[in-house]
């Protein structure tokens, strides 16, 4: 396994109504050469009404990186580094959800974006790490919740 390569079954995090999720996984093609991303094709636990990756209603995970990634820039005579640029990695859930009887699903994505100013890999690693590691730990322990809210419209 390399990079961003994910192993299944990927283990889903607590939501109201599933018990025990697990999504099972094969290699998709993704939309972009920077890009890797994988298919659901089996769902673990329980997960009524739930369903799997077809060409009408996608259910991928699909992870990208900046097509060129960017290096921190010189510093003038000064010693100030005006503009710092961003490598931008970029993480997409697509799932197909159905907003009526009768209607046909669309895809509805989810995505989180890291811009990550150049340098920061050499020169702050373990901060960088950190903010990623808080991030990802809020996001799981507020799966449930945030599911609910996305139901209920209330945080």
């Amino acid at each position: 396994m390399s990079g961003l390569d994910l192993s299944s079954p990927v283990t889903g995090s607590a939501q109201t109504s599933l018990t025990s999720p697990t999504y099972t996984h094969v290699v998709d093609v993704a939309p972009s050469p920077f890009g890797k991303q994988n298919a659901v094709t089996q769902l673990g636990g329980t997960q009524t009404g739930v369903t799997i990756h077809s060409a009408s209603s996608p259910f991928t995970l699909t992870r990208f990186r900046p097509q060129q990634l960017k290096q921190l820039p010189q510093a003038d005579s000064r010693g100030l580094i005006k503009n710092i640029p961003n490598n931008t990695f970029k993480f997409v859930t697509r799932k197909g959800v159905t907003p009526a009887a009768g209607v046909p699903p669309i895809a509805m994505p989810i995505t989180t974006t890291l811009p990550i100013p150049a340098g920061v890999d050499t020169y702050d690693a373990a901060n960088l790490r950190a903010a990623l590691s808080a991030h990802i730990g809020m996001l799981t322990q507020l799966s449930a919740a945030i599911g609910d809210a996305g139901v209920s419209g209330i945080i």
